[in-house]
């Protein structure tokens, strides 16, 4: 089997798919995307394609290793997504032509199902008791909100005030058993990072995610030794070699690689199962779309200490479009009780409605962050 063709959709909301075709008509579906850089992924992707066409599909590790190492400047958000993306299409492609879900192709289920939790709150967020119900109405059992707006370095108690009533309004309305997880987003810088985990501590949170910068985790020794609550982080990591001084610092509890930053399917299979070994959790990061989501719950099928998986159903990026859309059996994404099934069909276990891609293609997208600032007029983080 030789790889024939590829192309790239660039679709509302903000997503890019990839489709890998080979000679012997097995097709594969990748989701290579960093949010807000679509267009620059799509030519990292149409670099790397170019050492591919002509090759077998089936040699995935070989492929991650020359598209990987066969660049003397490496790693970085832009390159491990578009590496991201071809190997979760070559995945597909294997697990297709061998009529079995990508999971069986790594050693097999570790679980049926896994937990998924809703967002909840928006950029800023606002009426978070009231979605909070809502969610918690529809099954799930878990929820996740940003903490709070642009703070700086050193910030007023006042809007500390306001993250803990926020949350404080969370746990009135869903009760002591719902999980909450609380997104700092980067937003914070140490000095207040320490202040919040100390006081969210009275809500019992899940976790909080990305306290601090993943450029400074070496600030989450001070955060964790002020507080219990489990830390998450490692949404912008995008290699194993990221993830190892993290892990060997010990003060991380819950890493979240992002199947469509970190290198894919075979990457994250790796770094998540080195996070195994030092007795780590995982929270697969993937606020994107079906093709991601798919590729997460592969691979949380096959790893012990994934937990819990983002997804993002109704999420407030998905305006226009949202995940169900552009597969053709939404029921393989139900969520019952807050847990969704492990899909079972060949490769990712997805169709995908080909039709509606095409024509979405032609609305597009040009979707970036919004950039934030200080009072003073200084640059916040977002």
């Amino acid at each position: 089997m030789k790889i024939l063709s590829y192309r790239l959709f660039q679709v509302p909301p903000r997503w890019l798919f990839l489709k890998i075709e080979t000679d012997e008509g097995i097709t594969g579906w990748g989701e290579p995307i960093i949010e807000g850089k679509a267009a620059t992924v799509k030519s990292a992707v149409e670099e790397l394609m170019q050492n591919l066409v002509g090759k077998d599909p089936m040699h995935i590790e070989d492929h991650w290793n020359t598209m990987y190492r066969g660049g003397f400047y490496r790693g970085g958000p832009i390159l491990m997504s578009a590496i991201s993306g071809i190997d979760q299409a070559l995945w597909d492609i294997k697990g297709k032509f061998f009529n079995a879900p990508i999971y069986q192709l790594m050693g097999g289920k570790a679980r049926d199902s896994i937990k998924v939790y809703s967002w909840i709150g928006g950029d800023r967020p606002a009426d978070v008791a009231n979605e909070a119900a809502k969610a918690v109405a529809n099954g799930f059992t878990a929820v996740k909100m940003n903490a709070t707006e642009e703070l700086q370095y050193i910030d007023s108690y006042d809007k500390i005030e306001r993250v803990l009533s926020r949350v404080a309004s969370v746990r009135d309305a869903v009760g002591n058993t719902i999980g909450i997880g609380i997104d700092f987003h980067g937003r914070l810088h140490k000095p207040m990072a320490k202040v919040m985990a100390k006081e969210l501590e009275q809500f019992h949170p899940m976790f909080i995610e990305e306290p601090v910068l993943p450029e400074n985790n070496e600030a989450l020794r001070d955060i964790a030794q002020l507080t219990s609550i489990p830390i998450a982080t490692g949404e912008r990591m995008f290699s194993r070699w990221q993830f190892k001084d993290l892990l060997k610092d010990g003060y991380v509890d819950i890493i979240q690689p992002d199947l469509s930053h970190a290198g894919g399917i075979t990457e994250c299979k790796k770094i998540i199962s080195m996070a195994e070994a030092f007795d780590v959790a995982a929270a697969p990061h993937c606020p994107l779309g079906p093709i991601a989501l798919a590729a997460c719950l592969q691979v949380d099928a096959s790893c012990h200490n994934a937990f819990i998986q983002e997804q993002s159903l109704g999420i407030h990026y998905n305006k226009g479009n949202d995940l169900l859309d552009y597969i053709t059996d939404r029921s393989v994404f139900d969520y019952e009780n807050g847990f969704v099934k492990i899909p079972s069909g060949p490769g990712l276990g997805i169709e995908i409605n080909e039709a509606y891609v095409i024509k979405m293609e032609q609305e597009g997208h040009n979707w970036h962050n919004p950039l934030w600032r200080h009072p003073d007029g200084s640059v916040a983080e977002w």
